[in-house]
């Protein structure tokens, strides 16, 4: 445990409560938001720190008053026996911590290979994450979508957003990082008129969404296009060229958005997307530059690996990073996430404590 981090972080708690103290602070809704985001994860480790700091205080008390009754002996080891899981507790909230977890994020759901059946599993997809955030109290908003003949979609961008300042700093991108990855379904499509399992798969993009202070973009590295919107099959949905597509020239990031009505609403969706992925290929540039400290690291799972399987026969859903297996897939379609994600979340947490932030690479 290191004394210095700890003083570090407790003093940069304390800094923290004044600023959300001054009325001040609130005149910048998105500078209170970030700062309160920041106070939030850090309060665990100032309660932790307090606990562990009480115990150590009533223990040594203890033992002054059994030196002269040693009725109070018993008291000594009662105190002595809760210090070991306080020490565990502030040890586990001194590893660094994923830097985006208080973070909202953009789902970017693709269907891949598979035709309308790959289309209509992306579309369960977006379902499943929908529900998820439902029954967080999160907020959805489809950003973009290019739907499917069937009712699927080919491609949508979805924002999950928490409500207010996450508790202990847990936002959605602390759950929603491990969707990351090729998703891929085994099942008779619809389109299959003799009863043949199919297997398909949907690509997920998630990515921590990006505020103004994360990125930086100069406006004359971007080559903005506009045309008209189309839906499924291609027909022209728009008979102006409100449709906005945004190229990044320096990185050949390419964004499209054509839901919004105004060219300046699908520009500002468009925009949020950039800022997002910027974001993600900074961090990116940055735990390759510091590979030699990856330990220190807290990475997500690799995001071009198949990460898990939904098999309708049998009911099944199989995350392959780490093994897990249930029958319930019914239930997770319908929103019913946490089985999985909690698992993942335990094994990067065991993983972090081991030193080792290999999750998905085992």
């Amino acid at each position: 445990m290191s004394n210095e981090r700890l003083a570090g972080l407790l003093d940069e708690y304390a800094e923290l409560e004044k600023r959300l103290a001054d009325p001040a602070i609130h005149a910048d809704q998105n500078t209170a938001r970030r700062v309160g985001r920041r106070f939030a994860e850090l309060a665990p480790l100032h309660k932790a720190a307090g606990e562990l700091e009480q115990a150590r205080a009533d223990l040594s008390a203890a033992r002054e008053l059994a030196a002269e009754d040693p009725s109070f002996a018993t008291e000594v080891d009662a105190i002595s026996a809760t210090l070991p899981g306080l020490e565990e507790r502030l040890a586990e909230l001194l590893i660094p911590r994923d830097p985006h977890d208080a973070k909202d994020v953009i789902l970017e759901i693709k269907a891949g290979e598979g035709g309308e059946e790959s289309a209509l599993f992306a579309g369960d997809l977006l379902r499943m994450f929908t529900r998820y955030a439902e029954r967080h109290g999160w907020v959805t908003e489809v950003i973009d979508a290019q739907d499917s003949d069937l009712g699927g979609v080919k491609d949508v961008s979805l924002a999950v957003k928490t409500k207010g300042v996450p508790d202990g700093g847990n936002g959605v991108w602390s759950r929603l990082k491990w969707e990351g990855g090729v998703h891929r379904v085994q099942r008779v499509p619809v389109t299959e008129s003799q009863g043949r399992i199919h297997t398909s798969a949907a690509g997920v993009l998630v990515l921590p969404e990006a505020e103004d202070v994360d990125v930086s973009i100069d406006p004359n590295d971007l080559r903005i296009d506009v045309f008209r919107s189309s839906g499924p099959g291609g027909q022209s949905v728009n008979t102006t060229d409100s449709a906005v597509r945004i190229t990044h020239v320096p990185t050949g990031i390419v964004v499209s958005c054509q839901n919004e009505k105004s060219q300046l609403q699908n520009r500002e969706q468009a925009m949020r997307i950039l800022r997002a992925r910027l974001l993600a290929v900074a961090q990116e540039q940055a735990d390759a530059a510091a590979s030699d400290a990856r330990k220190a690291q807290v990475r997500t799972v690799d995001r071009s690996e198949r990460i898990r399987t939904y098999n309708f026969p049998q009911n099944r859903i199989t995350d392959h990073r780490i093994g897990y297996t249930a029958y319930n897939l019914d239930l997770v379609l319908g929103g019913d996430l946490d089985g999985v994600l909690d698992a993942l979340a335990e094994a990067d947490r065991a993983a972090r404590l081991a030193g080792d932030t290999d999750l998905g690479r085992r």
